[in-house]
């Protein structure tokens, strides 16, 4: 059995819970294909306690969910046991299995895709409510988890149910993608050993989503890689988007239509314009559709530090929904017809280069905690972006990335992706000069501001970088 990989701090969480004096109720999603399953598996297989694994069948009629069950049971505990009628009697059958045969050991109880077992008319949320408040609840030894891929459905019907769970959850956690250092770690556990920048264009396209990178070959380089995985129509990426928002919200459609509005804008786009463009009120439902888009890693939210412009900025900060969107999206039709084309041709395009930047941004956002210790600042420095309409072009100005710090001073980030170690010379020079004095005027702040360059190939020294630049990070700094 394969160790797993990362999860540092997942894999603590499930390590307090084991040995935990009292009864525990874990509650964990995140987007499909992320690990949620192997995770819990894996780590529960390695302890020694009985593991209850049941995962909901979408659609299934509430009959099979409960015979599911009881051969769930038989696997961990006898055969032969009666096929029950309901919830209620399923879990009472659990809960005296648990008392007369768990010899004093821990048992987990892990529901997985739960929102597919507990519909409406099953009774199945209900059930859940009365068996740990009436019985498992005092059981020091038993740890439930339950688990879904539809974010929404977690949080909305156990973390902030209103009922009898309400404030009973023990612990809750989302499961992201991968790192960009869990994900080399990843491929080289699968023998696969490509350098930082194979890694970081694969991430491009996958986002680190763990079943994405189970279909990388070893022995074909990164871009081979994905023309496999999204030029082929039998490819993963290539047929993956609409299932996996189908997977995750009823009415996915409204959900990929914000994807899309807000994929379209490359320092993101304020929540008011946001909904005017998808045609979408801006009440309840359209502002809790966004918060499940970010619940589920797809979005992410920032305050902008121009008082000027008040509310939220979404970003899309979803490598493959982004990929998908830009280049396999618009090829679909041609790739149906037997194209030939591959994805070597368009990584050297400037369309590439230019998206690659975008979404070399993107990373570094998701990257935000390694940025902050290689720079050594707080984990309490707030990360932003800010931006500022000028009549023309040349008066505008924008600032990739910001740490609002709370010692007096200000780290603004720079962040390049080029195949060579950028060079400032005189005119980039001078316009960030003018960037971060414009920036100082609108946010009327006093605070110390550093300049500090992210790049993906290192920064060329001269007189300018010098003389302005405080720090660089490069390509490494993200894989620690």
């Amino acid at each position: 059995m394969k160790s797993l990989i990362g999860r540092c701090k997942e894999k603590a969480i499930l390590k307090e819970l084991f040995v935990s004096p009292r009864a525990e109720f874990l509650a964990l999603y995140g987007r499909r294909r992320v690990g949620k399953t192997y995770l819990i598996k894996q780590f529960f297989d390695k302890e020694d306690c009985n593991l209850l694994y049941l995962s909901g069948m979408k659609g299934g009629p509430m009959k099979q969910q409960l015979i599911n069950f009881t051969r769930a049971m038989e696997s961990v505990w006898m055969p032969g046991l009666a096929i029950t009628k309901s919830w209620m009697e399923a879990f009472e059958t659990l809960t005296k299995i648990i008392e007369k045969f768990s010899n004093n050991k821990k048992t987990v109880i892990f529901l997985d895709e739960l929102p597919w077992l507990a519909t409406p008319r099953s009774k199945c949320l209900e059930a859940i409510d009365y068996y740990w408040n009436q019985h498992w609840s005092h059981n020091p030894n038993i740890i439930l988890v339950v688990c879904g891929s539809s974010a929404s459905w977690i949080i909305k019907n156990i973390i902030k149910n209103k009922g009898g769970l309400y404030n009973r959850i023990t612990r809750k956690f989302r499961l992201n993608p991968f790192t960009l250092k869990e994900t080399q770690d990843f491929l080289v556990s699968h023998n696969i050993k490509f350098s930082e920048r194979h890694v970081l264009e694969i991430y491009m396209a996958t986002g680190g989503v763990p079943y994405y990178l189970t279909q990388v070959r070893k022995n074909l380089s990164a871009a081979q890689n994905i023309d496999a995985m999204a030029f082929d129509p039998q490819g993963t990426l290539y047929q993956d988007f609409d299932i996996l928002f189908a997977s995750l919200f009823d009415n996915a459609n409204d959900y990929i239509q914000i994807i899309k509005t807000i994929a379209k804008y490359r320092y993101g786009v304020l929540q008011e314009a946001l909904l005017k463009e998808c045609g979408m009120p801006s009440g309840g439902t359209a502002i809790e559709k966004l918060k499940d888009l970010e619940e589920a890693g797809f979005l992410m939210s920032f305050r902008s530090c121009d008082s000027k412009k008040k509310g939220l900025r979404y970003r899309l900060i979803d490598e493959y929904s982004s990929f998908y969107l830009k280049w396999i999206a618009p090829l679909k039709t041609s790739l149906q017809k037997n194209n030939d084309t591959s994805w070597s041709e368009f990584r050297d395009s400037p369309s590439w280069k230019s998206w690659a930047g975008y979404n070399f941004e993107v990373i570094c956002f998701k990257h935000l905690s390694q940025i902050k210790t290689a720079l050594g600042i707080s984990r309490n420095a707030r990360a932003e972006t800010w931006s500022c309409q000028g009549k023309n072009m040349s008066q505008g100005a924008q600032i990739d990335l910001l740490f609002d710090r709370q010692d007096d001073s200000i780290t603004v980030c720079e962040i390049k992706y080029t195949d060579k170690p950028y060079k400032i010379d005189k005119a980039y020079f001078h316009a960030l000069q003018t960037k971060i004095e414009t920036f100082r005027s609108a946010i009327k702040t006093r605070k110390q501001i550093f300049l500090v360059f992210i790049t993906s190939s290192g920064l060329k020294k001269s007189i300018y970088s010098e003389e302005c630049v405080s720090d660089v990070l490069q390509l490494e700094d993200l894989f620690t």
